[in-house]
């Protein structure tokens, strides 16, 4: 019986409850999308957000926003494209925003965080494989917990649909995007 226990995998502990803001500085926003016939990577650097975390993990609530002024993919004229109104059309839409609806425990620290993610006044159901990664106290005391999570989307899905048809075949600019999230939260200390 002892070598058994030995064997089984340690359960981890979640972050106690409380509300947890994103930390910008240590927390990613990035994307991955198709051009021509390669892959094209950027990412958003201006960003706010909270986890609400409740006792039992399926009442946890996550919300988020995102300027869309602050698109990187670190070509300047590409970087310009996406802020005009062919895609994200900052100046009329300057935010993205992102509100959780339901958290399914899928198991080993997984979850599927289901919420509504609006672009340009387009609201869209999507799913965002989440893992809770961990957490603990800082080297200054605050506590801190680390989540990843990604989706597919089709940004033709919330009226990005500017694109070229190119002469060999196929469109300059695929559909689907890849979301990439790296989240570092921190407790509010009032909490």
């Amino acid at each position: 019986m002892a070598a058994q226990q030995a064997t089984e995998a340690p359960t981890r502990v979640g972050p106690p409850a409380g509300i947890w803001d994103i930390d910008t500085s240590h927390t990613s926003v990035e994307f991955v999308a198709r051009h021509i016939f390669t892959k094209v990577r950027g990412r958003f650097d201006d960003f706010s957000g909270s986890i609400t975390i409740a006792g039992d993990p399926r009442t946890a609530r996550a919300e988020a926003t995102i300027q869309t002024a602050s698109v990187k993919t670190f070509d300047a004229r590409r970087d310009g494209h996406l802020r005009s109104p062919d895609f994200f059309g900052a100046e009329d839409w300057p935010v993205i925003s992102f509100r959780s609806s339901e958290i399914e425990p899928l198991g080993e620290d997984r979850y599927r965080v289901t919420g509504d993610l609006t672009v340009r006044d387009v609201t869209r159901e999507i799913d965002l494989v989440t893992e809770f990664v961990g957490w603990g106290l800082d080297h200054y005391g605050k506590e801190r917990a680390t989540f990843t999570a990604s989706t597919r989307v089709n940004r033709e899905d919330f009226g990005l649909t500017w694109n070229v048809a190119l002469d060999a075949g196929g469109w300059l600019v695929g559909r689907d995007v890849d979301l990439q999230l790296e989240i570092a939260v921190v407790r509010r200390a009032d909490d």
